[in-house]
């Protein structure tokens, strides 16, 4: 019989079991107060200690040769040559997203811009991984709606533009939806700085926002528990953003580092001044003592506890030494940014909070940051389908590839995303070289350095992941994730230097989640160990799951590479007419777990085709080195809806029709086949003949055709199919647009 309400334990409220719960006491030798059991719930929870993943992202390769910062610092980071860095990492905001959409996506937007300027980089750029129901679904339209308005708003207030991302719309995500956000920032080399408190006797400062009660117990109630009916009533844990007080605080940050003023700085974002103060203690192997009565509030009734637990936003914690302390309130004042003394490194190894000279908390760093229990999990392969298929909503027939093609184009996860996108500024900062409609990954311009004056280097950026194909195989499906990230820098003639990742799955002490995750991390470390691409850092989202059951398995990827040449950074697009096209590359075309499936209403699989890393690998080598060679005027890896859709996309964004041919295929379902089906390793080129021929010399390749004419045309043994290109536009245009209202 379970207990009233009013008689559950403090702890178990908090989201602690008992059994933690007697961890903590036999920690402190005691009873811990409401002070101490607010931090050590939080602290202790799912979103700050990963307890039921940790263990399994130690088999993820964290070393390269071009890495500067790795996983444990607030962004990773890596070497793009000339002294720079690049830092960057994505994190997710998905449970406050989906309680309150606006805010919960525009704080997420915050949070991650923190992580990259608290590490001394200034950022330079977005992306968004975002995952909704149908758009038929008015509560989808509504997240939607409403979390693109909040990335948007954050954004373009601060300056700094979105150039890439993706969306995805499944059943799967109904209840929960996915709200991943990642940035990217750039920095000298020395210029970087870490967290980790240092120097017993230093001071404390925060610096930024006044301290409310929004936000207080998300990372406890929000991000580590599944959400179920009664989701309104969280609203109050979804934290308020401002991000005119963030362009402050960012431009305050860059100064105090500049100047060499700070020994250390850390951002606060879940569990607020708990989580970065008590993680500095930790890195550092100090103490801190935090007097709570000298944090800046907004509203003065608030208790200890409430302080140290707010996620107010736009706020950072630095450390500093006493003869600097008046040099860093001055440059807060100069950006008209509140800072404040509130405490003091020490060499005790404890946390202690006090207020009004009484100690309110005493904690050791140890026992509240690094001896959070971890839980091995039970993974079990499920014996029967978890996700039924969704419903029939192709009208063609099966076997009927003319029209199939513009019913793909026009589904919710091929078409135009331009609606969305239209409400982000992509150029602002004038570094943005290619848009997210022009390539396949974002190619942002590196500043110009004299041992290089001849030509100016570039990154390019990419983020993906497939929740269904996962859902389908998670080994393979992550492993396709990782590649095809690496395949988008390819077109563009990026060499990856780092990834990082947001793992979205449901609850992991259910057996077929605990598999998932198990399945999925595992994919992952060997598709980064046959790339030579480390693991730079990233974020664990877990208890996906509403009244209906978890969303699909969502490991999503984030890779930054680098190009020598941004005049010759790649395009999607169909450059010349007479050009050649081939296929190239290891393609092996399958319909289950495809676009096409889904339209069809056909289940998941149970399992995807075997990967042949090695011939991956060659590949992406082969094509990147094309693209920067210049013997290909355009590069597209084939994705979602397969050949057909790959073709009418570089059509498209070229502005050039193509006529191709497909002989000696038998049968109509085996043409919709090849045409439609989905897997690794598959590029769309044009360029000439000759060079094309060449590039056929180092892995597979077929001529298929040539770029030409107002329409697509494809001989086949059958006939010829002619799909014009404006039929093709409106179907892809129109696809989202007719479905959704976006807010602006």
């Amino acid at each position: 019989m379970s207990l009233p309400e009013a008689a559950v334990p403090p702890h178990r409220a908090l989201g602690l079991t008992d059994a933690e719960y007697d961890l903590i006491v036999e920690k402190l030798g005691r009873t811990p107060n409401a002070v101490e059991l607010s931090m050590f719930s939080l602290m202790w929870s799912e979103h700050c200690a990963y307890k039921h993943s940790k263990r399994l992202l130690g088999q993820l390769p964290t070393e390269g040769p071009h890495l500067l910062l790795g996983p444990g610092e607030n962004a990773g980071a890596v070497d793009v040559g000339d002294g720079l860095a690049i830092a960057f990492k994505v994190e997710s905001h998905n449970h406050p997203s989906a309680v309150e959409p606006f805010q919960g996506a525009a704080t997420g937007v915050g949070g991650i811009l923190r992580d990259v300027f608290a590490v001394g980089a200034r950022p330079i750029a977005v992306l968004d991984s975002l995952r909704f129901g149908e758009p038929d679904s008015e509560r989808s339209r509504y997240l939607l709606e409403h979390a693109v308005a909040g990335i948007g708003h954050y954004g373009n207030s601060i300056g700094v533009p979105t150039v890439g991302g993706e969306i995805y719309f499944e059943p799967a995500y109904e209840q929960n939806c996915l709200v991943n956000a990642m940035a990217l920032g750039i920095a000298d080399h020395d210029r970087l700085i870490r967290a980790a408190a240092a120097g017993p006797g230093n001071v404390l400062i925060l610096f930024g926002a006044r301290t409310g009660r929004d936000g207080i117990g998300g990372a406890s109630v929000l991000a580590s528990a599944e959400l179920g009916e009664g989701d309104a009533d969280k609203r109050p844990t979804v934290q308020i953003g401002d991000p005119f007080a963030e362009k402050k605080l960012l431009e305050c940050s860059l100064e105090l580092l500049d100047r060499e003023l700070l020994v250390s700085l850390q951002d606060l974002g879940a569990a607020g001044l708990t989580s970065s103060s008590s993680e500095m203690a930790s890195k550092g192997g100090l103490g801190l003592d935090i007097h709570c009565d000298r944090v800046p509030l907004r509203e003065a009734d608030m208790e200890p506890f409430e302080i140290m637990v707010s996620e107010s936003q736009e706020r950072m914690l630095c450390v500093v030494e006493p003869d600097r302390v008046d040099e860093v309130i001055a440059v807060c004042e100069k950006w008209e940014t509140t800072a404040t003394a509130i405490g003091e490194v020490t060499d005790s190894g404890r946390l202690r909070v006090l207020s009004g000279g009484a100690v309110v908390g005493d904690m050791p760093v140890l026992a509240l940051v690094d001896e959070c229990p971890l839980y091995d999990l039970e993974p079990a392969k499920p014996t029967a389908p978890l996700y039924p298929p969704a419903p029939r909503t192709l009208r063609a027939r099966d076997d009927d590839a003319a029209a199939i093609l513009p019913e793909l184009l026009a589904s919710s996860n091929i078409a135009s995303r331009l609606p969305v996108f239209e409400q982000y500024d992509c150029v602002v900062q004038s570094r943005t070289v290619r848009r997210p409609d022009e390539a396949d990954a974002a190619v942002l311009l590196l500043p110009a350095t004299r041992s290089a004056p001849g030509a100016r280097g570039a990154i390019a950026v990419s983020i993906d992941g497939s929740g269904r194909r996962v859902a389908a195989d998670p080994y393979r499906g992550t492993m396709e994730a990782v590649y095809e990230c690496a395949a988008n820098l390819a077109c563009t003639g990026a060499e990856p230097l780092g990834l990082t990742n947001c793992l979205n799955f449901g609850n992991p002490e259910k057996p077929h989640i605990a598999w998932q995750l198990t399945e999925s991390v595992r994919g992952m470390a060997e598709a980064c160990r046959a790339l030579d691409v480390p693991v730079v850092g990233g974020n664990v989202s877990l208890y996906n799951e509403g009244p209906d059951g978890p969303i699909y398995p969502t490991p999503v990827v984030g890779m930054v590479g680098r190009l020598p040449d941004a005049a010759r950074a790649g395009r999607l697009g169909f450059a010349r007419e007479g050009d050649a096209i081939a296929l190239v590359g290891p393609f092996q075309p399958s319909l289950p777990g495809s676009e096409l499936a889904k339209l069809r209403g056909e289940p998941l699989p149970d399992g995807l085709p075997e990967l042949d890393a090695t011939a991956l690998r060659t590949a992406l080598t082969a094509v990147r080195t094309a693209v920067r060679e210049g013997r290909v005027r355009s590069a597209h890896d084939l994705a979602e809806g397969g050949f057909a859709v790959a073709l009418a996309e570089s059509c498209l964004a070229g502005g050039h029709g193509a006529r191709v041919a497909f002989h000696g295929v038998e049968t109509d379902a085996r043409l919709v086949e090849l045409l439609f089906g989905e897997g690794a390793g598959g590029f769309l080129v044009s360029g000439s003949r000759e060079a094309l021929l060449e590039l056929g010399e180092t892995l597979p390749s077929t001529i298929v055709g040539e770029v030409g004419g107002e329409t697509i045309e494809l001989a086949h043994d059958g006939g010829t199919i002619s799909w014009p290109l404006e039929e093709l536009r409106a179907a892809r245009d129109g696809g989202l647009a007719e479905r959704i209202a976006i807010v602006v």
